[in-house]
């Protein structure tokens, strides 16, 4: 079997792993095919993957380029310009800062996000999010505040086209009955 290692970092890109193929399922948009990562794929960077797997206990931080996978525990700090993906038994605590988060696991922590947040059917997340997108699956749990980068809007409603015309002024006119007594 084929093991293939990314540039120097010492991650086991190949494994017989049976969440090999979940992995591959979450990541996909990184170019893993067959529960083998791709030589030639649309993922931006130097190919960098950087692994904390199930078992492993990390307090500190993680800068890197690349895209960061979480099937551990991380008490501490993430930032990439990558992507960040939690596996289902994945747990983040503290402060997580990507160009895209992807979750099954869970996450207790401030969340910002250049391109987008995505809570799998698994995941839950309890904390801060900035993002411009956020993708929730059926199942998925939050608690805590989000930030879309929404502005405030003003009182005033936005002025129709010219070709619209204004709908009030075709509405039909109330029509007030008056009864006649009647004379006995």
């Amino acid at each position: 079997m084929e093991k293939e290692y990314g540039n120097g970092s010492g991650i086991l890109l190949d494994s017989p792993s049976p969440r090999k193929e979940e992995w591959c399922k979450l990541a996909s948009t990184i170019g893993c095919e067959g529960g083998r990562r791709m030589r030639n794929n649309s993922f931006t960077g130097d190919d960098n993957i950087t692994l904390l797997a199930k078992g492993v206990v990390l307090k500190g931080e993680i800068h890197v380029e690349g895209t960061v996978r979480i099937d551990g525990r991380l008490d501490g700090e993430i930032q990439t310009k990558g992507q960040v993906i939690i596996g289902e038994d994945g747990l983040v605590q503290g402060t997580i800062t990507a160009g895209t988060v992807i979750s099954s696991g869970r996450i207790k922590a401030k969340v910002t996000a250049n391109e987008r947040v995505q809570l799998m059917k698994t995941a839950t997340l309890i904390g801060e999010i900035l993002t411009p997108i956020l993708i929730m699956e059926e199942g998925a749990k939050l608690q805590g505040a989000t930030d879309m980068g929404v502005a405030a809007w003003s009182d005033e409603l936005p002025k129709l086209p010219g070709s619209v015309s204004d709908l009030s002024a075709h509405r039909a006119k109330q029509i007030v009955a008056v009864e006649k007594e009647s004379r006995d």
